[in-house]
């Protein structure tokens, strides 16, 4: 099995567009907590009303984040579709660096439900999400 540095460096690599666009990248992940932990660094461009991150784009950082959780941690899983992803916006999430983690929180063979949450550069939670999404795997 790859180190852990060789596989964050090939999730960066091989990732979708989207999370580049959006400056973000996998920082860490954990295979014991079916967890990860991406950065992001949001420019204006993603942003309302001056400096507040549009909620779509919120919702899209949570997701990548826990898709990945599960993608990394099992290789058999080809794909992850969202069934339903629902987000609470705490605080104004707001341009600049962002920490979002993603877990598994209940794991089946072809339904997963998972969590997430978005922390800004002084650790306060601005939102977090809950997600429940169909599992393709290879086959056998």
């Amino acid at each position: 099995m790859k180190n852990k540095e060789q596989i964050i460096a090939k999730v960066n690599q091989q990732g979708p567009k989207l999370i580049s666009l959006l400056g973000g990248a996998l920082v860490d992940f954990d295979t014991e907590k079916d967890a990860c932990t991406f950065e992001f660094n949001i420019s204006k461009d993603y942003c309302h009303s001056i400096n507040v991150v549009q909620g779509g784009f919120v919702t899209a950082m949570l997701d990548a984040a826990m898709s990945h959780a599960v993608m990394i941690i099992d290789q058999n899983i080809t794909n992850i579709s969202s069934l339903e992803i629902k987000t609470a916006y705490l605080e104004p999430t707001l341009a600049g660096k962002l920490r979002v983690e993603g877990w598994a929180v209940k794991k089946g063979y072809k339904i997963i439900f998972m969590e997430g949450h978005i922390y800004n550069e002084d650790n306060v939670l601005t939102a977090t999400a809950s997600s429940v999404a169909k599992l393709s795997r290879a086959t056998k």
